[in-house]
């Protein structure tokens, strides 16, 4: 196998946490949503856990492609 070839198999599978990320960002504002929904007065309580989660998740996101871009050039 050719080295750029092992690169860019690399970079795809590093890339690959990004599914995950994409569920979970969903799975996070879908509870959301329906929390509020079903209490409305609790919208300022949960909102800044909310935001704390999708900053955490965001951040695995954010490794991922750095490990991706690393990978690809380096």
């Amino acid at each position: 196998m050719d080295v750029e070839a092992a690169k860019l198999v690399g970079a795809g599978l590093a890339v690959i946490g990004l599914g995950g990320v994409g569920m979970g960002i969903g799975n996070i504002f879908s509870s959301f949503i329906a929390s509020v929904a079903r209490n409305p007065a609790a919208q300022p309580i949960v909102f800044p856990f909310t935001m704390l989660g999708f900053a955490l998740v965001e951040a695995i996101a954010l490794f991922a492609l750095l490990i991706a871009f690393l990978v690809l050039f380096r």
